[in-house]
């Protein structure tokens, strides 16, 4: 029987899968394997970086992983996304979305007020649809000449 997909907390021993999930959705944007591997070292998921708090969750279904989100606490009444990724044979189909309204939930949960991220130029589009407006852009540590845009998703009052 084919069950709902839900979010539910990770567990920091998910580590290895989170890491191997992002890999394979960054491969959605058809970035070939030489990059994928130069920028391995960005992408994996270190549990350390969101102790204490451990704000990772994961959108599962029948006990797969489709997708995961992860927020930092920032200072100034800010939180960071740090990862929103789906699958990729499921990207599309409307699990960021569930990803990026349970990140907002939980901000307005925690008394955050604003949303900061980093986020591939491929993926920018989709969170503009959300609401975010790009604030600015960074170089990327691996190749400072990829440009990597900054936005900002602000809670009405």
């Amino acid at each position: 029987m084919q069950e709902n997909p839900h979010i539910r907390r990770a567990s920091p021993d998910e580590a290895a899968v989170l890491t191997e999930l992002t890999i394979r959705s960054k491969s959605h944007w058809n970035y070939d394997a030489a990059f994928l591997a130069s920028v391995r070292h960005e992408l994996e998921f270190h549990p350390e970086k969101f102790l204490p708090d451990f704000h990772v969750y994961v959108l599962e279904q029948n006990e797969t992983i489709l997708g995961f989100c992860s927020l930092i606490p920032l200072p100034d009444d800010k939180m960071e996304l740090h990862d929103l990724f789906v699958e990729s044979p499921h990207i599309g189909k409307g699990h960021g979305k569930r990803l990026w309204d349970f990140s907002i939930a939980l901000l307005r949960t925690l008394g955050t007020r604003t949303l900061v991220l980093t986020a591939d130029p491929h993926a920018e589009a989709f969170y503009l649809r959300q609401g975010a407006v790009r604030v600015g852009e960074k170089s990327s540590s691996v190749y400072p000449d990829r440009k990597l845009p900054i936005l900002e998703y602000r809670l009405a009052d």
